[in-house]
């Protein structure tokens, strides 16, 4: 940056009128007048941030979704009682339901991850899941959750009310079966419908869904080895005891930042600062959702942790609701369209391909099994990307709704989803691309995955939860009452890092607030071509690549101890305290 302001103060003066506004930009002056103005802008969104955070927990956090729509079904009512509700999605902008459905097309059903946010990641904008099915005429209706589970809520009931909810929706359209939409951790509550509900849906599509949470090399996945050194399950548990029987999402969502915190807790505020003026209302509208954060119960994600983060049943088989329903993948009969990405470090394309092998040895298994499983990748897109990019559904998962029909004719086996687009353009019309379903191998998709590390990981987290159930649970929820769960709740640093900004809370930032207008109302930005502008800039994106390094040197500091603490098998372990099922297996 000093040599630019060199170079400018050597430049030979020209006529006032011509460099007034061009020559002093490298100078001092203008960028720290500049600078100072972002920093009131970016302070304010903040601001707006915590306020838009405050109101919608006061207004019970309803669903964040662009679209109007009708409730048909409130689960809290059912016999089993869940904190699920069905809606059908009524108008788009000015597009009512009778202008832009056909109801001879499939109702499409999406269904919402409870993964510590609020439903919504799947219509919060135009361009998302709904608004292309409305788009291409398919009648929609959207799964909610409300903010608190029902009292020992578990997840049979979901389960149950979800499978109520399919049965409505083939009611009302008894032509044509239902498409399922599961978004990240909505995926295996899809599956488990489709193998649940034969002859009630059809295709299921899972984007960005886990159902193989431990395919891929065990060090491969951050999160997956910070759960297995702090000893499984029980933490899960803890958590919820100190909540009153209720775990806080904001824990997952805290675990989801921490995955890439370069971008978290930088990238993201760096370009809200750097475009103070043009930034704020793509950033706010996706906080608002980022930032409400619901509970479950305790049964809940003990039984998520168990059967799916650590345990893994899913896809062997042993998942099991309650006495009455145990999991079985191959059940299902419906095609399955998997949407993954490579860019996707939550849900990569391990995770979402790997259950394919597990469950069929080999294609010939998956053809006489009648089974039709279509899969796409993308090469880039993140997690979040996959449902909130508006170009991502604008081609991807418009292709996907528009191929249905080829799909359901395609003969038994595995194909791969290739979209041709030579123009790259995702507004270009279904003649401008073409689908391709290129036949696929099921020793395509053999991974390769620490099955020994994983399952001590497994064993280790049945001895510490067993443990903690016995000798520590009851104390914490004798001592727990929902006031000092309420304060834990408003002390979680998700919370307080953002209400802190508030005005209602912080007295100073109604002083920003009035200097943000003051600011808007004269603002004259520099050029994005300004040297000051572009060291700066460059300064930033070298901060978050530190960042970035840093946090590769982490997860390969807890890749090495993950090695040093699961390769090796614990012989007290496995003689001691192994289960049927693992015993079982050895003998196999």
């Amino acid at each position: 940056m000093t040599k630019s302001l060199s170079r400018a103060k050597a430049t030979p003066k020209r006529p006032a009128e011509k460099v007034s506004d061009h020559a002093q930009t490298g100078a001092p002056g203008p960028y720290a007048r500049d600078a100072f103005e972002r920093w009131v802008l970016f302070a304010d969104v903040l601001r707006e941030r915590a306020d838009n955070m405050i109101a919608h927990e006061r207004q019970g956090m309803p669903p964040l979704l662009d679209f109007d729509y009708e409730q048909v079904l409130d689960a809290r009512n059912f016999e089993r009682p869940a904190n699920y509700a069905l809606l059908r999605i009524t108008r788009i902008g000015e597009d009512c339901w009778d202008d832009c459905v056909d109801m001879a097309k499939p109702p499409v059903i999406v269904i919402d991850p409870r993964a510590g946010h609020g439903p919504g990641i799947g219509g919060f904008k135009r361009d998302s899941e709904v608004g292309m099915a409305m788009h291409e005429g398919h009648p929609v209706y959207f799964v909610i959750f409300y903010p608190e589970p029902m009292p020992n809520q578990t997840l049979a009931d979901v389960h149950y009310a979800l499978r109520d909810f399919v049965k409505e929706v083939a009611r009302r359209h008894p032509n044509t079966a239902p498409v399922l939409y599961g978004n990240c951790q909505a995926g295996w509550a899809a599956t488990l419908l489709a193998a649940d509900c034969e002859g009630l849906t059809g295709p299921i599509v899972l984007n960005g869904s886990p159902l193989s949470y431990w395919s891929g090399e065990a060090a491969s996945s951050p999160m997956r080895m910070m759960g297995a050194l702090t000893g499984g399950a029980w933490a899960a548990h803890m958590i919820s005891d100190l909540g009153d029987g209720r775990f806080d999402g904001a824990w997952l969502a805290q675990n989801f930042e921490s995955l890439q915190p370069e971008k978290a807790i930088w990238d993201k505020y760096a370009n809200l600062f750097a475009h103070a003026d043009t930034e704020p209302a793509r950033f706010l509208e996706f906080e608002r959702w980022w930032n409400g954060y619901y509970t479950l119960s305790r049964a809940e994600i003990l039984g998520i942790t168990q059967n799916l983060f650590i345990g893994n049943r899913l896809e062997q088989g042993e998942m099991q609701l309650d006495a009455h329903c145990t999991v079985d993948l191959k059940r299902i009969a419906n095609p399955i369209i998997i949407f993954a990405s490579e860019g996707d470090n939550i849900t990569p394309p391990e995770q979402a391909l790997g259950w394919i092998a597990k469950l069929y040895p080999n294609t010939n298994a998956l053809r006489a099994a009648g089974q039709r499983i279509v899969y796409m990748t993308h090469a880039h897109v993140g997690h979040l990307g996959i449902f909130v990019s508006g170009s991502v559904a604008r081609l991807q998962h418009r292709a996907i709704l528009e191929s249905l029909d080829e799909v359901d004719a395609l003969a038994p086996g595995l194909y791969e989803m290739v979209i041709d687009n030579p123009s790259g353009d995702p507004d270009c019309k279904a003649g401008d691309y073409s689908l391709r379903f290129l036949a696929r191998e099921v020793d395509d998709l053999r991974i390769a995955s620490d099955d020994a590390a994983l399952q001590q990981v497994a064993r280790v987290s049945r001895i510490n939860e067993a443990a903690y159930a016995s000798f520590v649970s009851p104390w914490l929820q004798a001592a727990t009452t929902p006031a000092s769960a309420a304060a834990l709740r408003a002390l979680h640093p998700m919370r307080w890092t953002r209400t802190m900004f508030s005005a209602q809370v912080n007295p100073w930032m109604a002083l920003v607030q009035s200097s943000a207008a003051a600011i808007r109302k004269t603002r004259t930005p520099l050029p994005d071509d300004d040297p000051a502008i572009l060291a700066e800039r460059a300064l930033l994106a070298r901060t978050g690549e530190v960042l970035g390094n840093w946090r590769k040197g982490r997860d390969a500091w807890v890749s090495l101890v993950f090695g040093a603490a699961f390769a090796t098998p614990f012989d007290i372990f496995t003689t001691t305290q192994a289960d049927p099922s693992d015993a079982a297996s050895s003998k196999e």
